[in-house]
């Protein structure tokens, strides 16, 4: 049992799937999990391990932003000895040309934050997907026949901004925005552990343009299933 985390050693699988939202976690393991019991509900965020295709995998959440996925990616990762975290988010698209409902496997995360700085001396503003899983979730695409994009990720620390494209986005060639990757990759990089983030678009920040809540299920299924089949 961690601080912010309620299971005991051993209820947590080697490998977690964190979307932001606990209630998105619930989903998870409701419609795609066998044998899937909560083992944690501290603060009302959930996290269910359970088996997908024989395979134990547990199903948690990040909540918002950097710091609070800072705090349960490092948990998992030390305290229940955790080797590969897939973050499934959304995110806001800078690109006309970047629809509604792609899919995103990111290959950097650029942030403004001092998270990685001030937390291990990390002084990159931007950093890479760690380990193989990353390639994983592109084979793992292919065979499946779902289409996927490996691109930059912004990772801001602001959600209302006046300025619709920062300069850090346009330095690292950003084509999408989100609030939590950078923290996860830079845990994932002091601690030698596996980590990726998969995205889902809903919303395109040029035009205003937002992804209806039929479009948006079907979508994050799209996300869940090839996630799952990656781990």
């Amino acid at each position: 049992m961690s601080i912010h985390i309620g299971a005991i050693r051993g209820e947590i699988a080697k490998t977690v799937l964190l979307p932001g939202d606990p209630l998105r976690a619930k989903y998870i393991s409701d419609n795609f999990l066998e044998k899937s019991r909560e083992v944690s509900n501290i603060r009302g965020i959930h996290f269910f391990t359970g088996k997908y295709k024989e395979k134990e995998v547990t199903i948690g959440a990040s909540g918002m932003g950097i710091p609070s996925m800072g705090i349960y990616s490092y948990e998992l990762y030390t305290e229940y000895e955790v080797d590969t975290i897939i973050r499934m988010g959304t995110c806001g698209s800078y690109r006309l040309e970047i629809g509604l409902q792609d899919l995103i496997n990111v290959r950097l995360a650029a942030s403004e934050s001092t998270y990685a700085r001030y937390a291990f001396g990390i002084e990159e503003e931007s950093l890479s997907y760690q380990g193989d899983i990353y390639h994983k979730i592109n084979t793992t695409a292919k065979s499946l026949g779902t289409e996927i994009r490996t691109l930059n990720v912004h990772t801001s620390d602001i959600f209302y901004r006046p300025d619709p494209e920062p300069v850090i986005a346009k330095k690292y060639a950003c084509d999408v925005v989100e609030m939590e990757t950078f923290g996860l990759f830079a845990n994932a990089k002091y601690l030698k552990k596996n980590a990726a983030s998969i995205l889902s678009v809903t919303d395109i920040l040029p035009t205003g343009e937002i992804m209806s809540a039929k479009d948006r299920e079907r979508s994050l299924n799209q996300m869940i299933t090839l996630s799952l089949e990656s781990v």
